[in-house]
């Protein structure tokens, strides 16, 4: 039966014997945060390859930074997610200064141009939000991510942030408002208008 990490000690504790040279360590530590760093990086990506990609450089990022984590530093959990955000925020920015990002679209044969104009738009939305979320300070970013992207709930997002749920609901509330004011500007481009 696989260890499970229900704590940030546990996860500690599992990550210690796995900078140690267990193996036993490695594949729970494995089979715990692929799968969970992996559906984070699907819905914030939605391309398999690449948010597998991204989960595969997330874990190869704690795997390298094992001998060194502080126990009562952060959950790994949070850690990860942490990770795995910034690598999808980095992907996205990548994506629009190389002008790339419509791989996943379909032959024009196959779909209507509206089709393909709305999924080019929704593309351009989902780029300047995740840039606009890259420009976030850190724990803003997370709160607004976890609450808006991801669905978790106050109590969790203060759990898993190591914070009380008021100062989440702080978090979000500056977060929001900061996006706001970085995208208003941008409403026409996006195709967002007031009719």
């Amino acid at each position: 039966m696989p260890f499970d990490c229900t704590t940030p000690e546990d996860e500690a504790m599992l990550l210690a014997k796995f900078a140690a040279g267990d193996r036993t360590a490695a594949r729970v530590l494995t089979q715990r945060f692929a799968p969970i760093s992996l559906s984070f990086a699907m819905r914030k990506i939605g391309n398999r390859s690449v948010a597998e990609d991204i989960a595969q450089e997330a874990l190869l990022r704690l795997w390298k930074i094992s001998g060194d984590w502080e126990k009562g530093r952060a959950r790994i959990s949070t850690w990860l997610y942490q990770v795995v955000s910034n690598l999808c925020v980095d992907w996205y920015r990548k994506q629009k200064e190389t002008g790339q990002g419509t791989d996943d679209l379909p032959e024009p044969a196959t779909e209507s141009s509206d089709g393909a104009e709305a999924k080019l738009q929704h593309n351009a939305r989902l780029y300047a939000l995740y840039d606009a979320l890259g420009r976030l300070p850190e724990r803003q970013r997370l709160a607004v991510e976890m609450r808006h992207i991801e669905g978790y709930s106050n109590p969790e997002i203060a759990a898993a942030l190591g914070v009380g749920v008021e100062a989440v609901e702080s978090l979000t509330a500056r977060g929001k408002r900061a996006l706001a004011a970085q995208l208003v500007g941008k409403q026409d481009e996006l195709g967002f208008r007031d009719d």
